[in-house]
């Protein structure tokens, strides 16, 4: 496919996001069915007896789409292995329902392995598999395991086609197809049978795009006790700022178990918010003194957001580096920090991080500001994200995440969000992202897109006058419609 290996998790995000952009599952279950059924043309040819094995989940209906498109030019019988109540999808229930309205193909139900075991298929000239997609763990069951063992009996007698992978793939009961319909991109991943590629109408974005896919994944919990959905440290505030540390706190307490805010005990007397752990420190300012007792406070989480409100004092500039240094944990790093470490960015070496600059602290950060077409930024912010060995979070209209080995991009999100506060919301949502140990390009892209997604949740209620307070506290509600799409 060119640009990295796809895995099964990534087919499942593609189909969410696609939904998303207004692409239904409709539309690619009638693509992928009418390409199974053009290349068996193509390859094999037309006038000929066809028996399409079909089970009852989505890969059963492009079975029955296939079914439908070969019936115009073949002699197709179609096989249900299974009861026709657990078609599963709406998709697939409709394209049953249309095959059992058709008078010229001929539907014959498999309910269990005693009405497979007597099957004689010696009559026809194509199987085709559509038992079992991507995706299914172990051996087969009954009676699709019965299924895969009568199509196997008529191997090398009888063309055999599977749909998207060989049923049973990878385990030892698989279907011993002549070739196999993949869609999209070539599985390589998947060895041992030749595979025919089938576009099936996914757009070029979905390489690049982040959507609520991405997101469902993101946010998966990891436990049902207290604290084992994350644990994450938010360290900023000064004498000038206390708003920005805790619109990143609030934001992170709506995703994660517990949210520590440690702070200049100046600042940190203004916070009153029984959702969050305050870790008061003397002063009015971080200084290099406060880096082990910090340090302490980041043993016990699971990663760490660096900089919202912290302000640039030469000894707070210290402490940034010092902590940077010694930290062992993942981290975000925002606002005043970056420029901190804009100074000595070998303090980044071996370290598991976020960036999060907008153009003008990128070009703080490397010396040079983005510029041109999303295609020339994205390549910018790959080529520095690789010389750090690290993640960037370009902020912009479209954001631009990326690993240095990947990129990806955001666009949600509206013209509301350039009021302040709004990347403390997203450094605050990141860390809540890698807290629940999501990698360092995952956490930023979905962080990205929750913090767009919510900024766009307050638009459609207020218009674009309103606070960062706004979106923090729609982020529950975000993360909500991105469960239930």
């Amino acid at each position: 496919m060119g640009w990295w290996l796809m895995r099964i998790e990534d087919v499942y995000i593609w189909d969410i996001n696609a939904k998303w952009l207004g692409i239904t599952p409709y539309q690619l279950m009638e693509n992928a069915g009418a390409g199974v059924a053009k290349i068996i043309e193509e390859r094999v040819g037309e006038g000929l007896k066809i028996a399409v094995f079909s089970g009852t989940g989505n890969n059963g209906g492009d079975g029955f789409v296939a079914a439908r498109h070969l019936s115009f030019e073949n002699n197709v019988t179609l096989f249900l292995v299974g009861d026709e109540a657990k078609i599963g999808s709406e998709e697939a229930r409709h394209n049953w329902e249309i095959l059992r309205k058709l008078d010229f193909v001929k539907i014959i139900v498999l309910k269990d392995s005693t009405y497979i075991k007597p099957l004689d298929l010696s009559g026809f000239d194509v199987i085709v598999d559509a038992l079992l997609g991507a995706g299914t763990r172990g051996e087969p069951r009954e009676p699709i395991r019965s299924a895969i063992e009568k199509i196997n009996k008529y191997a090398g007698r009888v063309k055999i086609v599977s749909v998207d992978l060989p049923s049973g793939y990878p385990s030892d009961v698989r279907v011993k197809c002549d070739f196999a319909v993949t869609f999209q991109w070539d599985k390589e991943e998947y060895g041992g049978f030749e595979r025919v590629i089938s576009k099936i109408g996914y757009p070029k974005e979905l390489y690049r795009l982040v959507g609520p896919g991405d997101a469902k994944f993101a946010l998966q919990k990891k436990g049902e006790h207290k604290g084992q959905n994350g644990k994450l440290l938010i360290i900023g505030g000064s004498e000038e700022y206390f708003g920005a540390p805790y619109l990143a706190a609030k934001a992170a307490s709506y995703i994660v178990d517990l949210v520590y805010l440690a702070m200049p005990e100046y600042s940190a007397r203004r916070i009153n918010d029984p959702n969050i752990i305050l870790r008061p420190f003397e002063g009015k300012n971080f200084t290099k003194e406060d880096v082990e007792d910090v340090l302490s406070i980041a043993d016990g989480v699971d990663a760490v957001v660096l900089g919202p409100g912290i302000g640039e004092k030469a000894e707070t500039k210290d402490f940034v580096i010092e902590f940077v240094r010694w930290c062992e944990k993942p981290m975000v790093i925002d606002a005043d920090a970056l420029k901190a470490i804009a100074e000595d960015l070998d303090v980044l070496k071996g370290k598991e991080f976020v960036l999060t600059p907008h153009p003008g602290e990128f070009k703080i950060l490397f010396g040079k500001k983005p510029e041109g077409s999303l295609e020339e930024k994205a390549e910018l912010v790959m080529k520095k994200a690789q010389d750090i060995n690290g993640t960037i979070l370009l902020k912009g209209r479209h954001d631009i995440i990326s690993n240095g080995i990947a990129w990806k991009y955001n666009k949600t999100g509206n013209n509301g969000m350039t009021t302040g506060g709004t990347g403390d919301v997203l450094s605050g949502l990141v860390g809540a992202l890698l807290a629940l140990e999501n990698k360092p390009l995952r956490a930023a892209s979905v962080g990205a897109f929750l913090n767009g997604l919510a900024g766009d949740m307050v638009k459609e209620e207020m218009g674009e006058n309103f606070t960062a307070l706004d979106v923090a506290e729609k982020v529950s509600y975000a993360v909500k419609w991105i469960l239930e799409f």
